[in-house]
């Protein structure tokens, strides 16, 4: 047998030799055959689902990916971890487990893939989280990989998409739609497989991934359903192969300048919050110093490109007509604004597979030219002051002005402020403090689309903030900060906050400051009393004592 050890490192250790005998009749058992021991074991972890339609299609696309590794000369074997709809369970006491779902799938891969000797595999996501967990896996492993993002949905009628049904709620709340209106809303918006139609967390993280160099060119931008991804899906199983041939890992591929590449085109696409603690975590996995801090830095020089919902006009549908990420990406990388030089899962530079993209065709309006963009610099700000000594996240497009100073109205929970929006208890003018949702409080730091969706549904979006210790759904826009840390559970200054005091949020100055003195903190600080924990056992109670705070990506191995 021909030297295979460069390219079955992790399998030989599992099925070469007499005493691996009981492991190779098991394989025997799934389908090897007897010349399959002697290839490169590939795994393909898949994300397939019925619960959500993000991920009904993906088992069509592993067994592309499985086809693609055993082509090129490997074995490829297929596992499966979950998934979970923030869609679905959005609003309720089950989004508490959607970040949590980021950790289960990133340790389920690296469990399945570290037990099994996989000597690569390919990691396909499509719902919100499966990007990072995916990624996260990736990082940890260090094993040549490819991600593939599962695609996105195609419009419903009229262009809608899950967040129009979700702001539809608001409409009717406030009497501009009947219940035959709403009912028409919610059963035309979602035609079929894949993930949110705009430039929501989905579509963002496959975007970032794509820039950071872990997914094929282009995989960001197909529809699911499409000969494309079905191509792409395939050509990530090959590619795993050559990856193995010359050697490259992950960790050839994940350097800072990598991240910076992937954070520049977040800001260029006006992507989800999600993004920031995303890549935050995707960093730590990778061992890779990065802060909420380096967004500020890189978003000062970065502008806002595409006019893509939820701020703007487009669908993710759109861009991929006239070509999606690439041709921006060439012309960040054109500007000066990308790291050319970065390894790619490609085996070859970024620069080099940018190097024969086409521009965009003339009279296209999704993306903007850098000498007329949606806002001169990032939208992802990060704001520091007495309200968030540790950072806070804000997503501020420009639409809402850059300002914001209000009376707070304090709610325990999400719950009690979607309520509140909808009766009409929230006016003008208000600012609506949302807490006890971050990492450890919620905990799982549940997002706010339900009460974003119901501030713009009643058209308060101008004219009322949010803020919280949780975080926001890619579809959420308005004047909205979240990741506020210290969060309210850990004593935070947000859990000082009462009705009436005064918030002035300022995203030119970077600034979330409460107009209270210490000494009346210091008197609130002595009569508050943390709530008793949502659980007390299982994976929730487990997770929240783990988790960072979203300053640090709210991550679980954190232990210096």
């Amino acid at each position: 047998m021909a030297d295979d050890s460069h390219r079955r490192r992790y399998s030989s250790l599992i099925v070469d030799g007499v005493q691996k005998a009981a492991a190779r009749a098991m394989l025997y058992a799934v389908g090897f055959k007897e010349e399959d021991f002697a290839k490169p074991q590939i795994g393909i972890a898949s994300t397939w689902s019925n619960l959500t339609p993000c991920n009904m299609h993906i088992n069509t696309l592993a067994e592309a990916a499985a086809m693609g590794a055993d082509e090129a000369g490997g074995k490829a074997v297929t596992f499966n971890t979950i998934t979970v709809s923030d869609g679905i369970s959005m609003g309720s006491p089950g989004m508490r487990y959607s970040l949590v779902s980021r950790e289960v799938i990133a340790d389920s891969i690296e469990t399945a893939v570290g037990a099994e000797g996989f000597d690569g595999f390919v990691a396909i996501g499509g719902c919100d989280k499966n990007m990072p967990g995916c990624a996260m896996a990736i990082a940890r492993l260090n094993r040549p990989a490819v991600f593939v993002y599962g695609g996105t949905i195609q419009p419903g009628k009229e262009r809608r998409d899950v967040v129009s049904v979700f702001e539809a709620v608001g409409q009717h709340a406030a009497g501009k739609l009947s219940d035959i209106e709403l009912k028409e809303i919610e059963s035309t918006a979602i035609p079929g497989p894949g993930s949110c139609g705009g430039m929501y967390t989905a579509n963002t993280m496959a975007s970032a991934i794509e820039a950071l160099g872990l997914s094929l060119p282009n995989s960001s931008a197909q529809e699911a359903v499409s000969d494309q991804k079905n191509k792409d899906s395939y050509a990530a199983g090959a590619a795993v192969l050559n990856l193995l041939d010359r050697g490259i890992r992950p960790s050839d591929i994940l350097c800072r300048e990598a991240f910076e590449n992937a954070i520049t085109v977040t800001i260029a696409l006006e992507g989800s919050t999600n993004a920031v603690l995303h890549l935050l975590a995707i960093a730590h996995a990778a061992g890779i110093p990065l802060s909420i801090d380096d967004f500020n830095r890189i978003g000062a020089r970065v502008p806002v490109l595409a006019d893509m919902r939820p701020a703007g006009q487009y669908a993710m549908s759109e861009l991929i007509e006239i070509g999606g990420i690439q041709p921006l990406m060439k012309t960040l990388l054109a500007e000066g604004l990308l790291h050319g030089d970065c390894l790619t899962v490609t085996g070859k530079t970024l620069k080099e597979n940018l190097a024969d993209v086409a521009d965009y065709p003339a009279g296209q309006n999704v993306i903007r030219p850098l000498s007329n963009p949606i806002k001169p610099d990032s939208h992802l700000v990060i704001l520091k002051g007495n309200l968030a000594e540790e950072g806070a996240v804000a997503k501020i497009t420009g639409h809402e002005g850059l300002t914001f100073t209000g009376k707070a109205r304090c709610f325990h929970g999400e719950e009690a402020a979607l309520a509140a929006i909808l009766d009409g208890t929230v006016q003008k003018g208000d600012v609506v403090v949302v807490r006890y949702e971050g990492p450890r409080g919620g905990p799982g730091m549940r997002e706010m689309l339900s009460p974003t969706s119901a501030i713009n549904g009643r058209g308060l979006s101008s004219d009322v903030a949010l803020i919280t210790d949780g975080r926001f759904s890619g579809g959420s826009h308005g004047f909205v900060i979240g990741h506020i840390t210290p969060e309210a559970y850990d004593g935070g200054v947000i859990a000082l906050v009462e009705d009436g005091d005064e918030i002035t949020i300022d995203a030119e100055q970077k600034t979330i400051s409460l107009a209270v003195d210490q000494t009346t903190l210091d008197q609130r600080r002595a009569g508050w009393q943390r709530p008793a924990p949502y659980a007390e056992r299982g994976l929730l109670a487990k997770y929240a004592r783990l988790v960072s705070s979203a300053s640090e990506g709210a991550v679980t191995d954190k232990f210096d």
